[in-house]
């Protein structure tokens, strides 16, 4: 029997969340190994919006969102990339006095909270703020100092940093048995077995399935979310607009084409990693951004694309320490974890490193399905 291959860390999983534990566990000088069952970021991590917010985050994930936001600001300094970092507000719509009431509630309940990043502004206000807002709509939400990146430099970027690092990174090596021995953990990935007493668990939509081979039943749903871009416009809008009533994420790029999504959900095989366009769910997308802001009824779709995320059932990601030792889960961002991205690796870095984390996240364990 061929011998297995030593190393300090083995990780399942490459996307952003798996590169940027990669990065920071090589920059504390160990030897990681990086499993990819197709290419790097091929799914959730660069097909997605490319938020970086705070805005509308459940409490649990405010602090790990502020500390993020700190590290986007200066996002080079970890991938010698800015990664098309750009700051912008991020701004929730409400159409009616009900829904506005809605947003001043939630703000309520963050300054209980000690939070403040969340600003609400009146009819007038959000009028000034976007002038092609649909008249109807009477306030909003607004964070400002939030922003947004490209996905796909932002991957790229990872990607190169850790191989910078001297991180072993292997594409097409799905990872198909794991156990234990001796303390360590042995992976079995296409004809590779890898050996370390370290393994992490970063697989996404796939997290659930490595979780089991890891002794953790953690529930996870797949879903194909989808996205779609326009033709060039006249530039009108420099913010990421939301809205409390309808599922929304829209912003207009430098070069005039807009984003659209609001995590419409497509088709999704999870044993093929194949998905499929649900033309009536962006045909409802495309509603939603019509309605919102009319002037957008006439505006051609080019391209329509979906990426595989996994979604957990209370919509909270697992981060933390699995129930063996040396074993680590850091996956189910569902739909909001691109903007965590540089903190996530670093939480795992520091839980293995030095066994301790400046972060809470307690929330995210996934002890909380079983207990």
């Amino acid at each position: 029997m061929r011998r297995a291959r030593a190393a300090d860390v083995v990780i399942a999983g490459g996307g952003l969340h798996g590169l940027s534990a990669a990065i920071h566990l090589a920059n504390a000088k160990l030897r990681v190994v990086l499993l990819e069952k197709d290419t790097v970021g091929r799914h959730a991590s660069s097909a997605n919006a490319g938020g970086v917010r705070r805005l509308g985050r459940a409490i649990p994930e405010i602090p790990l969102a502020v500390a993020a936001l700190d590290l986007w600001h200066n996002i080079e300094n970890l991938v010698d990339d800015n990664c098309g970092f750009q700051q912008s507000s991020q701004i929730k719509v409400a159409e009616d006095l009900v829904e506005f009431a809605a947003l001043e509630q939630r703000s309520k309940t963050l300054r209980d909270a000690g939070y403040f990043h969340e600003e609400i502004i009146d009819g007038n206000m959000l009028h000034q703020l976007l002038p092609q807002v649909a008249k109807h709509c009477v306030g909003s939400m607004v964070v400002r100092g939030d922003g947004h990146a490209d996905p796909f430099a932002t991957v790229k970027a990872f990607h190169s940093k850790a191989i910078s690092l001297g991180v072993e990174v292997r594409e097409g090596a799905p990872v198909t048995q794991i156990t234990r021995a001796e303390g360590n953990w042995l992976v079995q990935a296409d004809t590779t077995c890898f050996e370390a007493p370290i393994f992490i668990n970063a697989a996404g939509a796939w997290g659930g399935e490595i979780a089991a081979m890891m002794g953790d039943l953690i529930p996870i749903e797949a879903q194909a979310l989808m996205l779609m871009i326009t033709e060039r416009i006249a530039p009108f809008l420099s913010s990421v607009v939301g809205a409390q009533g309808r599922a929304l994420s829209f912003k207009q790029f430098d070069n005039g084409t807009v984003l659209i999504g609001g995590a419409y959900k497509g088709h999704v095989d999870i044993r093929t990693g194949r998905t499929a366009l649900n033309m009536k769910q962006l045909a409802a997308n495309a509603h939603a951004a019509i309605t919102v802001f009319p002037l957008m009824r006439n505006v051609r779709v080019i391209r329509a694309w979906t990426g595989i995320e996994g979604v957990t059932k209370d919509r909270l990601p697992i981060i933390g320490p699995a129930s063996e030792k040396g074993g680590f889960h850091l996956f189910g961002f569902s739909a909001h974890g691109f903007a965590l991205s540089p903190l996530s690796g670093r939480i795992i870095a520091d839980l293995i490193c030095s066994n301790q984390n400046n972060w809470p996240i307690e929330a995210f364990s996934h002890a909380r399905f079983t207990a």
